[in-house]
């Protein structure tokens, strides 16, 4: 186990901006940073990141908390995990303590696969670099493709020896599993015999977002025919092919600050334009391109340029890409090379300043390029012309934002040299059709569906609950200052009736709500609001202040979660932008005194009410002295009246 010292160390170093800012684009936004959540989908930012209380929200998911909440809900990390993940971040030597047998045994399949590909990464890369096989073809292999050592060691390549198990065997020898092996793809297990999936292969490890090695990619060195060029890892618990993009993790920061992201087809093809100088660039792998794929740039920029071979089947076969880039609402471009030259090849011959003013001269909006790659075939041929014009149309009905789709039709008119109405005809057909594709309502289904008066779902809301909230919340964000309050002292008059003496004081606010409960013999209902409530209490009594950088994480995770969804609620105006819209939100600081005093009355009046009612159940009962109950429940009301009257309320 790790040790309470190392999870301290860790929570005092690690920032939850930079953290995140390696898996989300951040934008700087006030005081704090915000961004796309990386749990939705979505257009308009509601993941909000904060500094100075080192925690963050996702307003689309409802999830929040602290830094090691984030991996545990976005990478699926246990919570060992995500501390060691940090720890090796920011460069902190990890003490452990002896693990028990039991403890041992916990370590899941999802942990205990992820270490056998680790394993397997670490083991082939040796393998190329210190075996003599592994230099004489694996080495060699990658010297000829132009990679220089430091490229080799940066995307961790390797080689897989040609007997057929020897990875096998020695995964067993260091204490590994077969189970394991064979659950990653990395051994083919049969009755009679196993053997290494990717033998006589040079290796390239496919990494998460985070760094973890999820799977690999084999090439064999041969001219076997019948053996596949390029062998990926099978599915596993651990690799969804897709779901990862080859290199994502080693261009993730570049993509952020680039504000772009290259999307090439192969291995090769990213390595030798990272090696080049052009980092922010990624690949599908060889397979086809999927939404979540497309997601996972999306959290990093929305801009995409798609770099293709000369080779004008292979543009022709990736349109369907294009389309579905699209649809996810991104801004994408495309770039070809020249004849003859892919990725790889380009960026062989070039520098990165020259290959950076290749794509800048050559990248096309998708209209320009669907348009000449399309005529080159309908020449002027009118049938094939309006077939190109309705394919461009149909390439912009997949864009969800409609002004962006008037500006292609706007452009695709002149490009084609066509009526713009003409065209906005065609894609009110297409979005009509699209409509129409919908499961049909038979004419009855319809009648009652219009007629139906449906009654409005009433929603019940806790008052207790939120009060409790709304009392947590004060403490966190003022408790330790100083303000001014009127205090009301109340008597009973001669005559029986409620006298109100006010004056005021001046005391800091966490005395003021736990004096004010107290006299009223108050205890919060809800037990995680009980919990905050006695430690916030404690820590100001004995401390004078919370530091809530140094409480979330003494928390456990359901009342780290909600604190941390209480403090960023308190900031979630700030993703609107009001100011700039000369929208001017009253600030609460200004007037904590009146929200504290309501809060408190309020809650009294509540409590009141129960009273009331607890009261009047009473009177139901004929054994109760009724004149002595009416008394009491006529007291509770003038009490009440006060309370509502200090409210402003009509009761």
């Amino acid at each position: 186990m790790i040790s309470k010292n190392t999870i301290d160390q860790v929570y005092e170093t690690a920032r939850v901006e930079e953290v995140i800012g390696d898996f989300v684009g951040l934008k700087k936004s006030g005081t704090n940073f915000k961004g796309l959540s990386p749990f939705t989908q979505e257009r308009s930012p509601s993941f909000m990141v904060s500094p100075v209380k080192q925690i963050w929200k996702d307003f689309s998911s409802g999830k929040g908390g602290n830094v090691v909440a984030f991996l545990m809900e976005h990478e699926h990390f246990s919570y060992p995990e995500a501390i060691r993940y940090l720890a090796k971040k920011y460069n902190i030597e990890i003490e452990e303590t002896e693990q028990t047998d039991a403890e041992k045994e916990k370590l899941n399949e999802r942990e205990s696969m992820f270490l056998v590909a680790d394993h397997a990464n670490t083991y082939f890369k040796n393998t190329l670099l210190d075996s003599s096989e592994g230099k004489a073809i694996g080495l060699t292999y990658f010297k000829e493709r132009g990679f220089t050592e430091e490229t080799i060691n940066k995307f961790d390549l390797g080689y897989s020896p040609q007997e057929k198990d020897a990875f096998t065997k020695s995964a067993i020898k260091s204490g590994f599993q077969l189970e394991f092996l064979e659950k990653t793809g990395l051994t083919i297990v049969n009755e009679s015999y196993q053997v290494d999936r990717f033998r006589g292969r040079v290796m390239f490890p496919i990494k998460s977002l985070s760094g973890r090695v999820v799977g690999f990619g084999g090439r064999i060195l041969g001219d076997n025919k019948k053996t596949a060029k390029y062998l990926n890892s099978p599915e596993s618990e651990i690799y969804h092919k897709s779901k990862v993009l080859y290199g994502i993790y080693e261009a993730k920061q570049s993509i952020a600050k680039e504000d772009v992201c290259y999307l090439v087809e192969g291995y090769t093809d990213v390595i030798q334009m990272v090696q080049s100088g052009v980092t922010n660039v990624v690949s599908s792998s060889g397979t086809a391109l999927t939404e979540q794929q497309i997601r996972l740039i999306q959290r990093l920029t929305q801009n995409i340029v798609v770099l293709f071979d000369g080779d004008a089947a292979g543009l022709r076969a990736s349109l369907r890409g294009i389309d579905m880039i699209l649809a996810q609402g991104m801004n994408v471009k495309v770039c070809s090379f020249p004849e003859g030259e892919d990725p790889d090849s380009f960026a062989k011959k070039n520098s990165r300043e020259a290959i950076e003013s290749f794509f800048l001269e050559n990248a096309k909006d998708f209209i320009q390029f669907k348009a000449s790659l399309l005529l080159e075939d309908a020449a002027n041929d009118p049938v094939k012309k309006a077939a190109t014009i309705r394919d461009i149309v149909e390439s912009i009905s997949k864009i969800p934002d409609p002004i962006q789709q008037e500006v292609y039709v706007q452009s695709c008119a002149q490009l084609m040299d066509i009526s713009e109405n003409v065209l906005f005809s065609a894609l009110a057909q297409l979005s009509k059709k699209a409509q129409n594709t919908r499961p049909k309502i038979t004419p009855k289904e319809e009648s009652f569906r219009v007629l139906k008066n449906e009654e409005p779902k009433s929603v019940s809301v806790d008052h207790s609950f939120e009060l409790e909230k709304q009392i947590i919340t004060i403490l966190m964000l003022y408790g330790d200052r100083e303000e001014i309050f009127k205090e009301s002292i109340l008597s009973f008059s001669e005559e029986n009736d409620i006298v109100e003496d006010v004056k005021e004081v001046k005391v800091k606010v966490f005395e003021k709500i736990f004096l004010d409960l107290q006299q009223d013999e108050v205890e919060l209902a809800n037990s995680n609001f009980k919990t905050l409530f006695y430690m916030l209490i404690q820590n100001f009594q004995e401390k004078g202040k919370v530091s809530i950088d140094k409480l979330i994480p003494s928390l456990d995770g359901e009342l780290s979660s909600l604190v941390s969804n209480i403090l960023m609620n308190e900031e979630q105006y700030q993703l609107h932008q009001w100011e700039k819209k000369n929208i001017f939100v009253k600030s609460r600081d200004s007037q904590v005194s009146q929200l504290v005093n309501e809060t408190i009355l309020t809650l009294r009046k509540l409590l009141i009410d129960k009273k009331i009612e607890e009261l009047q159940d009473q009177v139901k009962d004929k054994e109760q002295h009724h004149s002595e109950i009416l008394e009491d429940v006529m007291s509770y009301y003038q009490l009440k009246q006060v309370v509502s009257r200090k409210l402003n309320r009509v009761i």
